[in-house]
């Protein structure tokens, strides 16, 4: 039987642990990207039944190496274009490993008052770094709180959103009356399942129409749905607008949109996920234009873009006590004197759960290990070679660019020459299937007024400008080597 780890064998263990992550940074493109495995093959390797007697560390780092590495997709590869980057870095590394080895439980100021201050310092600094407005900071009547991801920090902004709607009714007697909030067609998905765990359903959520060329929500068509669900007798709660959506990176007119939600006292979410910490550079604080005025919430995610590794998403609030109001319970198990005085943040009230980990232990490490001089360099590499890419799509004539293009995500098409659009777009589909299939380069897909198109989003800290000069290599001779009238062939049995 093997006892407790002892701080020695810790030590030695740490080391091989640690040694083996960086062998594995150092040593990543040796991988395929996409992992090659079938549905089952890793559960069919395992154990059926845990082992009756403890084993040596050496067993579990020998079945990482056979049994699960090859069932990894490897988001921190170079040639890892899909999604969005989901950027892990040294100092987040490490900053994660300190947390866990000191295992606090930050729930409350007075259970760790480290864990809270420094994660004050930390979510100002950031707000400093990206240019948002004072009345964010923890020191002025807002603040900041690191959540898991951003689907919970939407879910925390329609919760204080419905509590201010509601007058405080929601809190205490439930959904009484029918509230409506206000989404577009690319806003993310986890603005519907927010309402749906909010009690407010579909039939609570409005689509609003958007601009055919930029994906952007209309604020015109917002106003009228607006009105009409005042006219109805509905109590519109919260609009999400979005600053670099999931599909396409658009951008809704945040100042056009305020305007609204001023006109009818409506609280604005601001859903900056993946672009929101681009303003880290000055040239990308436009996209920053009417959050000072008219955000009520606003939350972006350090683990996409910028070198931290999940999970670390920032929400602010300008005002905190919708916030508080909403979602503070006071068990007299968690009564203590520093929460009494109210003279200390208890972060407990700003999230869904209770406990919480010293995420910001990470995030402050990335900060302190890059400056922000590091913070700027990267996202500028991302982006100039973004631009790059899709200066090369658009100059080849057989395939053509998505516009706007002004960060780090590039979506584009093959054009397929005597083709019907659902015969195109099954080929594109192929074409990235047997990209993806060959393991050395991942990319995803999405739809634009119907039709499929390709995304390559750049953004790792490993990407260089020859991984995607030979990712665009690759997709040029795959388009050419499709045998297109397999897929032609195919898709008129379907049609």
């Amino acid at each position: 039987m093997n006892a407790h780890m002892s701080p020695e064998e810790f030590r030695r263990h740490g080391r091989q642990v640690v040694d083996w992550i960086a062998d594995y940074m150092a040593g990543i493109e040796s991988h395929p990207v996409r992992s090659r495995v079938g549905p089952g093959e890793i559960r069919d390797a395992l154990p059926a039944e845990p082992p009756e007697h403890g084993e040596p560390f050496e067993a579990v780092l020998a079945d990482l190496n056979t049994i699960l590495l090859p069932g990894l997709t490897h988001w921190q590869h170079p040639s890892f274009f899909g999604y969005y980057p989901s950027n892990a870095s040294g100092p987040a590394i490490l900053g994660d490993l300190l947390s866990s080895g000191l295992g606090v439980q930050g729930m409350l100021w007075i259970t760790s008052p480290a864990c809270t201050e420094l994660e004050t310092v930390v979510v100002d600094w950031l707000a400093s770094l990206l240019g948002l407005p004072a009345h964010f900071r923890t020191d002025a009547r807002g603040g900041g709180v690191i959540q898991d991801s951003a689907s919970s920090a939407c879910l925390v902004a329609l919760l204080a959103a419905l509590h201010r709607a509601s007058g405080g009714r929601v809190a205490r007697t439930g959904i009484a009356d029918r509230y409506t909030i206000y989404v577009s067609s690319q806003t993310h998905s986890s603005l519907e399942k927010a309402a749906r765990v909010a009690g407010l359903g579909a039939q609570g959520i409005r689509v609003v129409d958007v601009d055919d060329r930029t994906l952007a929500m209309d604020p015109v068509r917002l106003r009228e749905l607006i009105a009409a669900d005042r006219a109805a007798g509905a109590v519109p709660a919260m609009v999400c607008a979005t600053v670099g959506t999931t599909s396409t990176a658009a951008v809704d007119p945040v100042p056009a949109i305020g305007e609204v939600c001023r006109e009818h006292g409506v609280w604005l979410h601001v859903d900056a996920a993946y672009a929101g910490v681009a303003a880290v550079c000055p040239e990308f604080r436009r996209l920053n234009d009417g959050v000072a005025e008219y955000a009520d919430t606003y939350s972006t995610n350090p683990h996409k873009w910028l070198l931290t590794n999940f999970d670390c998403t920032v929400l602010w609030t300008a005002d905190r006590a919708p916030l508080l109001d909403a979602l503070s319970i006071l068990p007299e198990y968690l009564r203590n004197p520093a929460s009494s005085s109210g003279s200390v943040v208890d972060y407990r009230d700003w999230q869904i759960p209770l406990g919480r980990r010293f995420r910001a232990l990470k995030l402050w490490s990335v900060i302190r290990w890059y400056g922000a001089e590091g913070l700027r360099a990267h996202i500028r590499k991302g982006v100039s070679l973004a631009q790059d890419l899709a200066a090369r799509i658009a100059a080849d004539p057989a395939f053509e660019v998505h516009e706007p293009h002004p960060l780090g995500l590039v979506c584009f098409r093959p054009r397929w020459p005597g083709l019907s659009p659902a015969a195109a777009d099954a080929a594109t589909l192929r074409l990235m299937e047997t990209l993806n299939a060959g393991g050395s380069l991942y990319l995803t897909h999405t739809t634009i007024s119907g039709r499929v198109v390709l995304r390559m989003a750049v953004g790792s800290p490993a990407t260089e400008h020859r991984h995607v000069e030979q990712a665009w290599d690759d997709i040029r001779r795959e388009h050419q080597a499709l045998p297109i009238q397999r897929v032609t062939d195919q898709t008129d049995q379907t049609d």
